[in-house]
């Protein structure tokens, strides 16, 4: 929220600048906010109000050096705030996003989503498309090489329906919604190393890591751990990570040929997916922490991720 330069924090606040009606914007929507991503990269973050999606209050941050076209190093979130300048964090998923999709299961039929399709662009889509966006940054400082997409279509955000050819479940649509960031070396949106956010009516996790690998990926990641176990240990069994994470995925019920049955971790040997996630609650989702929340948990996944990268050739 701007504040004028001649008052003090305490006086603009005692004014109503921390209120709707006190909060003079520029844009009135989160879907405005979202096409605005050109102009901040120029170093022209416009004023956003994000309450046609339920975010909290105003959110506005003071242009940034760093964003302009082709300008040097990048700032993480959160920026620094100018003189003048209060940062409000915003809250992207609200309990309407939890509505629809209780609503969806309840309904999922195309003719009752069609009739709602407003509510999942206002309450799931265009917040989901929002915290994309700001996490850009956040997720660059943490590795430059992964991505996060916020385009409609074939970006981060999963499409909610669901791929019923070859299913024996025939409902149309997913009743969850899937942010996926994955590596920028893979065109796979499954297959590939990533992080994941996942919003469900009491089922909402994080997760990192490498579903399914192909074949040659499976093997360079299982002899990465056999060459170099206390490497593996530091990325998937301290306590930095496993205070956060459980890992988890299918496994084989052999350990593969050409591992030794009697070696260190041969549990994790012979897993078949490579995948760490942890549980969130609503209030997490829902918070206005949550951009920050959701940061630190990629961040604590580093050195797993790292180790992935590293054990299939491609940067981390």
């Amino acid at each position: 929220i701007r504040i004028p330069e001649t008052e003090k924090r305490g006086d603009a606040i005692g004014k109503g600048y921390e209120s709707w009606e006190g909060a003079s914007c520029l844009s009135h929507s989160v879907g405005e906010a979202r096409t605005s991503a050109a102009s901040e990269r120029r170093g022209q973050r416009p004023w956003r109000s994000c309450r046609a999606a339920g975010l909290s209050r105003v959110c506005a941050l003071p242009p940034t050096p760093s964003h302009q076209v082709g300008g040097g190093e990048r700032h993480p979130l959160p920026f620094p705030t100018g003189a003048g300048y209060l940062a409000v964090m915003p809250r992207y998923f609200t309990d309407k996003t939890f509505t629809f999709l209780d609503d969806l299961a309840a309904h999922n039929e195309r003719d009752w989503f069609k009739a709602n399709q407003d509510r999942y662009e206002e309450d799931v889509r265009e917040p989901a498309l929002a915290f994309v966006e700001d996490f850009a940054d956040r997720l660059y400082a943490i590795s430059p090489h992964f991505i996060a997409d916020p385009r409609k279509v074939g970006g981060s955000l999963f499409r909610i329906q669901r791929d019923t050819r070859f299913a024996k479940d025939k409902t149309p649509y997913k009743t969850h919604t899937g942010l996926q960031f994955r590596h920028v070396a893979s065109r796979d949106d499954v297959h590939a190393p990533g992080f994941y956010l996942h919003v469900e009516p009491g089922a909402c996790y994080a997760g990192t890591g490498l579903w399914r690998p192909a074949t040659p990926d499976a093997l360079a990641i299982r002899r990465a751990i056999a060459d170099d176990p206390a490497a593996w240990r530091k990325a998937a069994h301290a306590k930095a990570f496993t205070d956060r994470y459980e890992v988890g995925g299918d496994s084989l019920v052999r350990v593969p040929k050409g591992f030794d049955p009697e070696g260190p971790f041969v549990e994790d040997i012979k897993l078949k997916d490579f995948i760490a996630g942890t549980s969130l609650t609503k209030r997490m989702v829902t918070g206005t922490t949550f951009l920050a929340d959701y940061t630190a948990l990629c961040k604590a996944a580093k050195p797993f991720m790292a180790f992935l990268c590293d054990a299939i050739g491609v940067a981390f």
